[in-house]
């Protein structure tokens, strides 16, 4: 399978480098820059100058700290207030630029402005601060790498040039890195300068691939928008399935309610009738009696499975009812604040109601506690639950999947829990959810 290549880090990972375009646009590019930065620098010097004569007394004498304060803050003022300014159309030509080594698209990421709303447009995008950060690193950042590049080269040139360098003088003569006075030695460290020469076009292809990633990581607009819409596409896929779920389980509980459970009221009443029907001290009677007991201990039990995948009292009359009718079956003393202004939407009411459920189970098996207090409040459209007990402490979600459950589906619904259990305790569970 042939994979397209459209970047010069990616033709950095195929064979054949040498023999294709990369190089030569990644040269132009690079030799591009150099103008570029030769306009954009002297601009941002300008805007920098308090910057540069904080750097240049601090040379000679220690200034005051309130005069480096005042420099400093100045300094700041200029570059964020006048920056973008220069930034922004220096954005536009990076973009058209950036098409000389990578074949994808650039987009920007500003919108359209009236004709009198630049600024007010403008400055408070987040891709004018982006292209500002880019413009910023474009000369300082930038230059180093190109002048680091241009000391190798210049290093392989000089080491090929050696013997002419060198003659017959007998003085030494620095070739780069190294001090050779010998025409001998000289044509061996031409004969090295030969070999890196093939290193060339890479070192090239990949400073203008580092260079070209960092001014679309900055610039590019559509990768930014891909983003977004990627982020809210999961957010929304998120919702949809915790709706589903939620649905499901009513579905579940419903067919269970209105299907075996019923089955095994009739079944009971028809044992409970068999055993009048025969004689007390038959054989019969006692096989009867031991399956109507048995009917009526799994009746118990699908009624407390049915209720455990979705309580009917928190859909027939609401939250606080519900959370009341735990506090009542809960081994452990539970207190219930609960003022609600209005029902909240149903995802939070069984987020709320399954959170409360597991912290006073885990209360009443884990943390010995005498006392649980539950206190559930709405504000906007922020419903906040939270519940604590007096126990031991040293709940850790680790080491069960009921927390690290709930949390998930709290996550799931756009809120998050908190926890705070520490050894000696008190365990507090809190729960923020939207509600709206």
């Amino acid at each position: 399978m042939t994979v397209n290549v459209q970047t010069p880090l990616q033709a950095l990972r195929r064979r054949g480098l040498l023999r294709s375009r990369w190089p030569w646009r990644s040269a132009a590019y690079l030799l591009t820059t150099l103008p570029v930065i030769a306009v954009a620098g002297p601009l941002f010097a300008v805007l920098g100058l308090p910057w540069l004569y904080l750097m240049a007394r601090h040379d000679q004498d220690r200034p005051s700290i309130g005069t480096v304060a005042l420099l400093v803050v100045l300094g700041a003022v200029f570059v964020g207030g006048l920056g973008p300014v220069v930034a922004v159309p220096l954005g536009v030509l990076e973009r058209a630029r950036l098409r000389m080594v990578d074949d994808r698209a650039a987009g920007s990421g500003h919108r359209r402005p009236g004709p009198l709303s630049w600024l007010r447009v403008r400055y408070p995008e987040e891709a004018t601060w982006r292209a500002l950060a880019y413009a910023l690193l474009l000369v300082t950042l930038v230059p180093a790498m190109l002048g680091l590049l241009a000391a190798t080269l210049l290093m392989i040139a000089v080491l090929i040039a050696g013997p002419w360098l060198v003659g017959g003088g007998g003085e030494p003569v620095q070739l780069g890195l190294v001090s050779v006075g010998d025409p001998v030695a000289a044509r061996w460290w031409a004969v090295v300068g030969v070999v890196l020469v093939p290193a060339v076009p890479y070192l090239v292809t990949f400073v203008a691939g580092a260079h070209a990633a960092l001014a679309r990581a900055l610039l590019d607009g559509h990768t930014d928008g891909r983003l977004r819409a990627e982020l809210v596409e999961v957010t929304r896929s998120r919702a949809r399935l915790v709706d589903t779920f939620a649905a499901e389980r009513r579905r579940i509980e419903r067919d269970l309610h209105d299907g075996a459970q019923q089955r095994l009221v009739s079944l009971s009443l028809q044992l409970g009738l068999a055993r009048l029907d025969v004689p007390p001290d038959s054989a019969a009677a006692v096989t009867i009696a031991t399956a109507h007991e048995q009917a009526k201990q799994l009746m118990d039990e699908l009624r407390e499975l049915i209720h455990g995948i979705y309580p009917q009292v928190l859909g027939d009359v609401g939250l606080p009812t519900a959370l009341q009718e735990l506090a009542d079956r809960s081994p452990v003393p539970v207190t219930v604040d609960a003022d609600l202004p209005a029902r909240p939407a149903a995802p939070a009411e069984v987020a709320a109601y399954f959170m409360v459920a597991e912290a006073l189970t885990n209360a009443a098996k884990h943390s010995g506690a005498t006392q649980v207090a539950v206190v559930v409040r709405q504000q906007r459209d922020t419903l906040t639950v939270e519940v604590s007990d007096n126990g031991r402490g040293g709940a850790d979600p680790s080491r069960g999947t009921g927390l690290t459950g709930l949390a998930d589906r709290v996550a799931a619904g756009g809120g998050r829990m908190l926890l705070s259990s520490p050894a000696a305790g008190p365990t507090v569970l809190r729960l923020e959810l939207p509600c709206g």
